[in-house]
């Protein structure tokens, strides 16, 4: 029976309460992987959007090459009113990563911009503080021990009747709290967006300045009368420095393995060679070897 060969599939986005559309970087929507080198610090991007006035935010999880997630990246719109949003990443090793972005409502954003209008023209304040209060406490929740009491503290402080109703909303909009809160929201209807691929590479694949020679030319003797000597592997290396001092950072060779000798072409590309013609270096395969090989006038693999 013949085999089926897979496809590669798009990466599934199962559409939530909250959308996220369009994420980026994608390489053919997410078949190929987008590519970065270590170090390299890159945006990414996505529309998030929601129904009504309730407070919406995103954050990329990057995961590395052995699939344990990264740090929890916040994103930020953009800009206002465009529902786009994004967030720095920076990958710090080779491999082959993913990352996806996940939206989510914030109830908390959303009970702060209602405070800061209900709270200083008296409209339901204690009903808008106690709410505050259950949000706080239920926030609370997700925030790691050392942190928590900061959260406990500004519930408690909503619900301080002895206080005046600014002094109390004032206690759970202070820094420290929104510090805490940002790093460790509380998140509702979290969507995430289907899982894409990201190809780390050493820097070396982002650029490079690059300079062929053949080793047979570099240290080679040519004397009237006489069969040439080769250069080798050893004498090209004498080139190193100087090729280097050109501001080149890569040297490749062309094909190194033994030479064939059927149609074996001359000087000039002509059809007839010399006993001494070495022939063109790209036709493979003599009885010294294959492409796997080294042509034995150029040395060793260890050369």
């Amino acid at each position: 029976m013949p085999t089926q060969r897979s496809t590669p599939t798009t990466p599934r986005t199962v559409m939530g309460r909250i959308p996220v559309r369009d994420v980026r970087p994608v390489v053919e929507r997410g078949r190929r992987p987008a590519k970065a080198v270590v170090g390299e610090t890159f945006m990414v991007t996505a529309t998030v959007f929601r129904e009504g006035h309730d407070a919406v935010a995103a954050n990329v999880v990057l995961r590395g090459p052995d699939d344990e997630p990264g740090p929890w990246l916040p994103m930020r719109e953009l800009a206002p009113g465009t529902d786009r949003w994004g967030a720095e990443v920076t990958p710090d090793t080779t491999g082959h990563w993913s990352f996806r972005v996940e939206a989510w409502g914030d109830p908390v954003s959303t009970w702060r911009h209602t405070a800061k209008i209900k709270i200083p023209a008296g409209i339901d304040t204690e009903l808008v503080l106690e709410e505050g209060a259950l949000l706080h406490e239920r926030a609370a929740k997700g925030v790691p021990a050392p942190l928590r009491e900061t959260i406990v503290r500004a519930a408690a402080a909503l619900r301080d009747e002895t206080r005046p109703a600014a002094s109390r909303l004032a206690a759970a909009l202070a820094p420290d709290v929104r510090r805490t809160l940002a790093r460790h929201p509380l998140r509702e209807h979290v969507t995430r967006s289907g899982k894409l691929p990201l190809l780390v590479e050493r820097e070396r694949a982002l650029f490079g300045s690059w300079y062929e020679f053949f080793p047979r030319s570099e240290g080679a003797v040519v004397r009237p009368g006489e069969a040439p000597v080769s250069g080798t592997f050893r004498t090209a290396e004498r080139r190193l420095p100087a090729i280097a001092g050109m501001g080149f950072d890569v040297v490749y060779l062309p094909p190194v393995h033994p030479i064939g000798r059927t149609f074996r072409k001359g000087p000039n590309n002509s059809l007839t060679p010399g006993p001494d013609d070495v022939g063109v270096p790209w036709a493979i395969g003599s009885h010294e070897g294959g492409h796997d090989a080294i042509h034995p006038d150029l040395g060793t693999f260890d050369d």
